[in-house]
């Protein structure tokens, strides 16, 4: 950032600006930006497109001369990731409003760590969760346009050979753990009509999330119960607890929620049959978001400038823009990533691919800013 000759800040979650001046100071900025965090394993491509990209896009429109009306800001996302404290889009939830100092202060890491002593820790933080959330919060009207850059994470654009994904929608989950917990006993001496199982209990729900989400008849609809942690885990003793954490995703708030009730339900059908006790914990329950017209149209133009194939899609995976929407117009740029492969370590977008969505997401800047110098803008 300082390379583009930006000016930079940074706010108490640890939230990283870069901002180019435009030749109106007081209008709402342009603001690209995503993150730079990883789960366990990950490639290196996740967000860290949508940062280093939003820099390279910002130099190319510099080299071209161009000049901005609104000021263009690249913004470096805290936490984007769930895996510190269990929850994501840290950064872009603070800075939306979504997020409330309670949930911040019940949601420690696995070291009981609080976000603020984190913070703190690296110069960020402030004295008090509400305090950080206080001065994180972005007013209205500060920003005019968000765009973010970023690999698909799915096949779609590599199998139909396109080359831009223009993002449409952006699909929001619900996530939630489900325990139950049993007896356990000895694998031998424990009989069959004497068992309550938990993990067979889960086993039914986790099947029941499949035919549910199977039977909404959406191809947006997807459901996944991807962790699960049973005590004990031995093979010769019949288990006492089982946890399970759920992931239900849609476009569609109605029909997704529809799905989750339809689980809901089955735990407690479930803990009943099987003798077994359960409790649910809901990890976040987020709103879909739609692209907004204005965005989606600059990235449609900037597309047909640089001769570049594409197609409308919706994002299945949830990024920070799904909080940028809330406080301003905002879209995604996506482009393929090989055989689809994402959150693994081989991970890949090749370079021209790369390059094609550098070039998209600075002409997409370049409209939304409005120039002010020449009209055509070529990279």
């Amino acid at each position: 950032m300082s390379e583009a000759g930006m000016t930079i800040r940074e706010d108490p979650m640890g939230n990283i600006w870069g901002r180019w001046a435009g030749s109106n100071a007081e209008a709402g900025a342009v603001v690209t930006g995503s993150h730079c965090d990883a789960i366990p394993h990950a490639g290196m491509y996740d967000g860290t497109l949508g940062v280093l990209g939003a820099i390279a896009a910002v130099k190319g429109l510099q080299k071209a001369d161009f000049k901005p009306k609104r000021p263009i800001e690249v913004l470096f996302f805290t936490s984007e990731e769930p895996t510190r404290f269990g929850f994501g889009c840290i950064g872009s939830r603070g800075m939306a409003g979504t997020l409330t100092a309670q949930l911040l202060d019940e949601k420690l890491d696995e070291n009981a760590t609080s976000f603020k002593d984190a913070a703190t820790a690296v110069k960020y933080g402030g004295n008090s969760h509400q305090d950080i959330l206080a001065q994180t919060k972005v007013s209205h009207g500060k920003i005019s346009a968000f765009v973010e850059l970023h690999i698909e994470q799915g096949p779609l654009l590599e199998r139909e050979g396109l080359q831009i994904g223009v993002v449409t929608a952006i699909a929001a989950p619900a996530s939630f753990r489900v325990q139950f917990n049993g007896d356990g006993g000895h694998a031998g001496a424990l009989l069959m009509p004497d068992r309550h199982d938990p993990v067979l209990a889960a086993a039914e729900v986790a099947l029941h999330v499949e035919k549910e989400v199977k039977a909404a008849g959406a191809r947006d609809t997807v459901g996944t119960t991807g962790a699960w942690h049973v005590l004990s885990n031995n093979i010769n003793s019949v288990p006492r607890e089982a946890r399970i954490e759920i992931d239900i995703r849609d476009i569609d708030l109605a029909r997704r929620d529809g799905v989750v009730q339809s689980v809901l339900d089955k735990v407690k059908a479930v803990a009943e049959e099987r003798g077994v006790s359960c409790w649910v914990d809901m990890i976040n329950q987020d709103p879909p978001a739609t692209s907004a017209h204005q965005v989606v149209n600059a990235v449609l133009s900037a597309t047909k400038q640089l001769g570049l194939s594409h197609k409308q899609m919706v994002s299945r995976a949830y990024h920070d823009s799904l909080f940028m929407a809330q406080i301003a117009p905002a879209g995604m740029i996506f482009i393929p990533c090989r055989n689809g492969w994402s959150h693994r370590p081989d991970e890949f977008s090749s370079a021209a691919d790369i390059e094609n969505g550098v070039k998209t997401l600075a002409l997409t800047l370049a409209e939304l800013a409005g120039s002010a110098g020449p009209d055509k803008t070529e990279l």
